[in-house]
């Protein structure tokens, strides 16, 4: 039961509200607008393939971003996030495909049944007191069950994967270009970074960090933990199955691999690590940066089988060690060092 009052907030509140609190600066509106504008006007000037990697960075950075909402804002490391990706995926195709529903209304199907795994597995872990290591394995054992499942199922197409027909119809949620997909991407992108941003500022954000910081801390100022963490896990995972639904319309082909393998949880915690894990900005400009670094070493090194992930691991291990905290912890390290030097 929580607290009604809380009184004099301890230390550990006082760092949640130091981290929530405050607005963007001048130059970080600048900059939003500037990539904004910029990201908005790529298809007259950007080939196809060009376009491709943009939304690429679009789906990647908004995919970070619900991985971002539990995982860098409670603490609570994830490593199968893929499973409700896979479920929005499925979801949405297996009744467009095989029942005629629009995919519009099996986009909010998908959410649905995304939440209620969320529910599931939150239940199960939480319930528990399932923490760290413990809840990642747990979350990937989950993501692995639900590919076993729908590649020996039958109703889920099993290995052959679902094939979605291509039409050109908006309502049909496909496009005739890529530039469709794109502004789709980037609402998603917006909707979803302003909302952490605003959270961020409420009691919810408070409690959340407050979550991530020292649970045990938490629950003894009157936190209900358990709530929090399920509150922020089902709102992950029904924002990630929009991912999947994207997915599955763009590409029009899916299989269980595609949408459950670990390949894809590790696709939404890599920009997070690499840009700034609990941030609002630092998942988003680690996209820019992997998505185009893969593109490239799987180019360059295409006809050496393994080799373009060898040099792709390296690289991600470098990043991570000359800058554990992200890049937007490393511009805040240097920020501080020059304010102290001044």
């Amino acid at each position: 039961m929580e607290k009604k009052n809380t009184g004099t907030l301890s230390p550990l509140l006082k760092r949640g509200i130091n981290t929530t609190s405050g607005g963007m600066s001048r130059l970080q509106i600048i900059i939003v607008l500037a990539v904004s504008i910029f990201v908005l006007l790529t298809p007259q000037f950007l080939s196809s393939y060009r376009l491709n990697l943009v939304i690429t960075i679009l789906t990647a950075a908004y995919f970070a971003q619900c991985w971002n909402l539990m995982s860098g804002f409670t603490g609570q490391f994830s490593f199968g996030h893929a499973a409700f990706y896979g479920v929005g995926a499925y979801m949405s195709s297996i009744l467009s495909v095989d029942y005629g529903v629009n995919p519009w209304i099996g986009m909010l199907a998908g959410m649905l049944a995304a939440g209620i795994v969320a529910a599931i597995i939150g239940y199960l872990s939480f319930h528990y007191n399932l923490r760290g290591d413990y809840f990642a394995l747990a979350t990937m054992a989950f993501c692995e069950i639900l590919r076993v499942i729908t590649k020996n199922t039958e109703f889920f197409h099993a290995s052959t994967g679902v094939t979605i027909s291509y039409s050109k119809d908006w309502k049909q949620m496909q496009f005739g270009g890529k530039e469709g997909y794109l502004y789709v991407a980037f609402i998603m992108l917006a909707a979803i970074t302003f909302g952490l941003y605003k959270i961020r500022k409420t009691k919810i954000g408070l409690y959340f960090v407050a979550i991530r910081e020292n649970e045990d801390a938490a629950k003894a100022l009157g936190i209900n933990a358990f709530r929090y963490k399920m509150t922020a896990l089902i709102a992950s995972a029904m924002l990630t199955a929009l991912a999947g639904t994207f997915y599955a319309q763009y590409y029009l082909y899916i299989d269980p691999t595609i949408c459950f393998g670990n390949s894809v949880s590790v696709s939404a915690i890599t920009p997070c690590i690499i840009g700034g894990t609990g941030t609002i900005f630092g998942p988003i400009i680690g996209a820019a940066i992997i998505e185009p670094i893969s593109e490239l070493t799987n180019a360059l090194l295409s006809q050496y089988v393994g080799l373009n992930m060898v040099v792709y691991g390296l690289i991600l291990v470098l990043a991570i060690l000359l800058m554990p905290n992200g890049v937007v912890g490393l511009f805040h390290k240097l920020r501080a060092k020059k304010q102290k030097g001044e």
